[in-house]
């Protein structure tokens, strides 16, 4: 695959609720970014890979741009403006029900000015009739072959335009391999070698799977955009202290000591009475994002007292088994402060005993470095898979410690345990009467493991099962 930052990338640019993030989709073919008549419903800039007829390209929606003096969307146009630059061919996408406007033409030829590969995109053109309005855009003074009557919701023009895409883009790109050498082996040869491709097959699975992301969770206006730009050292997500200003799911990809990280930056979450209009969208969006993601920064405001919602929010990691790191924004206390606070996030937390707690300050970029040091850690021990001599020591020990017992006489006995699961670690406990396991001892063997193998930051799932269960039959599980 293509280096993200070798692929060429085209921005999808215009006022608001001109259908860019519905043109998004279809060219993603997925639906990715969320569509609503509200206008304003993107404010962030969203990027995916997509390819168009095998080519490959990086696609970066931009919120709407909005001439007004609101907070918000005078951020938007900013980092929209600053995108184009960025970008090699820019779709600049009009409404095609309104006749154009004085706004539309000032942003075009300011586009125009960039001497990008500039399309002019005319949206909600839905039927031969409509196609009569298309003469008013020619006053832009663009060239018939980068006009393109489309609709979107009707798919309709979209072919000449991905036609014009595909002549813009280079080359499709061909991985470099080295010559096929086993072409000229024996088939014994062959033979001798198949495990050890077999190896190097799996080897190249495990590297796929070695990408951090890290969903950055919490409710309304913790900071959760400003961590995120702290994280990956520029303003990537819109900041303002207007509640709710982040909608869609921000994603970066960033490296860090030779590691690939998404960073995944949600809407923030109210109370469900008080979630209205397109944050609906929001929250469904958190929780596709909460199923895809393997880590998750739990953002909590230290100038704040804490919430119940910010236990349900945490409920959220704790339910999707994600490795877990507790954010204490806007730090600005001493050790003393944070003993103390400690202690109540315990308390409050107390299912997520194992995630670590880091105090930072997105704003100073207090501690940030540690944060990120700490999220590559968490990832090995969410990822790692401990030997099952390793793991029969360990149960082998701690029942010496503390035996088996007996309920109602019953001879409970645990043959070996074994992993067969990572992110989080699942593992399992072969024995005669799984059913009679009690839930404490299941806990004391858990954190038995804990003391002896380092989980720091990760949930664990102990499963007890008879000999010659599957994952598909019944397990006798706990989740901790």
């Amino acid at each position: 695959m293509q280096d993200i930052n070798e692929l060429t990338k085209i921005a999808l640019i215009g006022q608001p609720n001109v259908g860019k993030s519905s043109l998004f989709n279809r060219i993603a073919q997925k639906r990715i970014a969320i569509v609503a008549d509200i206008a304003g419903t993107t404010r962030d800039i969203r990027r995916h890979r997509v390819n168009v007829f095998e080519k490959e390209a990086l696609m970066l929606d931009t919120g709407g741009i909005d001439e007004t003096n609101d907070l918000i969307f005078s951020h938007v146009k900013r980092k929209a403006i600053e995108t184009a630059k960025q970008a090699d061919i820019i779709l600049f996408m009009v409404d095609g029900k309104k006749l154009p406007d004085d706004k539309d033409k000032e942003l075009f030829y300011e586009l125009q000015n960039l001497g990008k590969t500039l399309a002019l995109v005319v949206n909600k053109i839905d039927n031969d009739k409509e196609m009569e309005r298309l003469w008013d855009f020619y006053e832009f003074g663009i060239g018939e072959e980068n006009l393109f009557p489309i609709s979107v919701s009707h798919n309709r023009g979209t072919k000449n335009l991905m036609d014009w895409l595909n002549r813009q883009l280079p080359e499709a790109y061909v991985e470099p391999t080295d010559e096929d050498e086993d072409s000229e082996l024996s088939e014994d040869e062959l033979d001798e070698n198949y495990d050890e491709k077999i190896v190097d097959i799996n080897e190249k699975e495990k590297e796929k799977d070695t990408r951090l992301r890290v969903g950055i969770i919490g409710r309304v206006n913790v900071g959760k955009s400003s961590i995120l730009n702290a994280l990956v050292g520029h303003e990537r997500s819109v900041v303002s202290p207007i509640a709710g200003t982040t909608i869609d799911p921000v994603d970066e990809d960033y490296v860090f000591n030779g590691r690939d990280i998404t960073f995944v930056d949600t809407a923030g979450l109210r109370r469900r009475g008080s979630i209205e209009g397109i944050e609906k969208f929001a929250l469904m969006r958190t929780r596709e994002m909460l199923e895809e993601a393997n880590l998750a920064l739990l953002v909590l405001d230290a100038s704040e007292p804490f919430v119940d919602l910010d236990e349900k929010i945490a409920g959220l990691v704790d339910e999707y088994g994600l490795g877990t790191i507790i954010v204490l924004n806007k730090w600005d206390e001493n050790i003393e402060t944070f003993k103390k606070i400690e202690e109540e996030i315990r308390n409050r937390f107390k299912f997520l005993f194992y995630a670590p707690i880091i105090a930072v300050s997105a704003k100073t970029g207090r501690s940030i470095d540690r944060l990120k040091d700490q999220l590559l850690k968490i990832y090995d021990n969410y990822s790692q898979r401990i030997t099952t001599s390793r793991l029969n020591e360990v149960i082998e020990h701690a029942i010496r410690r503390h035996a088996l017992p007996s309920p109602n006489g019953a001879y409970l006995r645990i043959y070996y345990s074994t992993q067969f699961e990572t992110c989080p670690p699942r593992i399992a406990l072969i024995m005669n009467k799984p059913n009679l396991l009690h839930f404490s001892y299941k806990r004391y063997l858990i954190n038995f493991l804990r003391d002896n193998i380092d989980f720091n930051g990760t949930p664990i799932h102990l499963v007890a099962r008879k000999k010659g269960e599957r994952d598909n039959d019944e397990d006798h599980m706990l989740e901790i």
